[in-house]
């Protein structure tokens, strides 16, 4: 049964009767199929009115949904002739970081990923999407890769942020992010960047340095997590439904701050309730974007791409 985030609990309640009217139903028995309609209306309406109103804090939930497709499900559903490429070829191979060779919508591409698995076994391996230097590390190898052929890089970017242990800091992670980021306004290749769930502080934009940033309508991109945010500012945790607001992290908040470019709407109830439906509308997005900047040659996507990031913050609507 899906999991339910703590808002959705009504919802939950209705669509648990549905399934039990369901189940009741017997050939030759009495006929409740009136009922599971009514029912199914309801639960339709209720779900529409709550994900009108989502608050800040409640998108980071549907950010975070453990059904939410993840960079790999997009990788497999949209790229075709996909060829995994590893390691930093300086210390390890991160499985927080996926990305290689393929192909969109037949033209040739590269892609990378932040990865947070879908169980606790993937989980374990893919650390929770949370990347250690040498990720940030292939990410720029792979960078470079595509500037050197001439190839569009696609990146799909869902991270609570960078591996935080003592580890990743020893092994130079802050100057590894740094690097990548560096890495994407030297690429003289279009980069189509899309948050698909987190984009968790600098663990995403090197990432997401891109021409056209996207995100999915329910994906949250910020600084810091609401839950950090609200540590350090008022020392409790349980304050991150206030920062969650004072960060002005969703897609829209995003979108009219100029930070990013594209909303991509998500089915009813978000991404997790219809996989296929949001990849095929990331997939539409990505295409749209793409095609926006072909004819564009490396010195004028690199000026403009820098011209971009530089005028951030110089004139944020109140």
């Amino acid at each position: 049964m899906r999991p339910f985030l703590e808002f959705e609990k009504p919802i939950a309640e209705l669509e648990g009767k549905i399934e039990e009217l369901r189940q009741m139903q017997e050939p030759g028995g009495i006929n409740i199929a009136e009922e599971i309609a009514r029912l199914t209306d309801k639960a339709d309406k209720q779900l529409r009115a709550t994900y009108a109103r989502l608050t800040a804090w409640q998108k980071a939930q549907v950010a975070r949904h453990p059904d939410r497709p993840h960079a790999l499900a997009y990788l497999q559903a949209l790229v075709t002739d996909y060829t995994p490429l590893a390691g930093d070829r300086a210390y390890a191979e991160d499985a927080a970081i996926v990305g290689g060779l393929g192909r969109f919508g037949g033209r040739p591409v590269v892609v990378l990923g932040t990865e947070k698995g879908d169980d606790t076994d993937s989980r374990v391996i893919h650390n929770f999407g949370m990347a250690k230097p040498e990720g940030y590390r292939k990410a720029r190898r792979l960078i470079e890769l595509a500037g050197r052929f001439n190839l569009p890089l696609l990146t799909f970017v869902d991270t609570a942020g960078a591996f935080p242990g003592i580890e990743a800091e020893a092994r130079g992670q802050a100057e590894a992010i740094a690097r990548s980021v560096e890495a994407c306004l030297d690429a003289p290749i279009p980069i189509i960047a899309t948050i698909i769930g987190e984009g968790g502080s600098g663990g995403a934009i090197a990432l997401a340095t891109g021409d056209r940033v996207l995100m999915l309508e329910h994906s949250i991109y910020s600084v810091i997590s609401p839950e950090g945010c609200a540590s350090i500012l008022w020392r409790d945790a349980a304050q991150a439904s206030t920062a969650a607001e004072a960060l002005r992290l969703t897609a829209e908040d995003l979108r009219l701050l100029r930070l990013i470019d594209t909303v991509i709407p998500e089915p009813l109830g978000g991404a997790h309730r219809d996989v296929p439906a949001a990849i095929a509308a990331v997939g539409e997005a990505v295409r749209t974007a793409l095609a926006s900047l072909d004819g564009m040659d490396g010195p004028t996507l690199i000026a403009r791409r820098r011209d971009k990031f530089l005028a951030m913050g110089r004139e944020i609507p109140v």
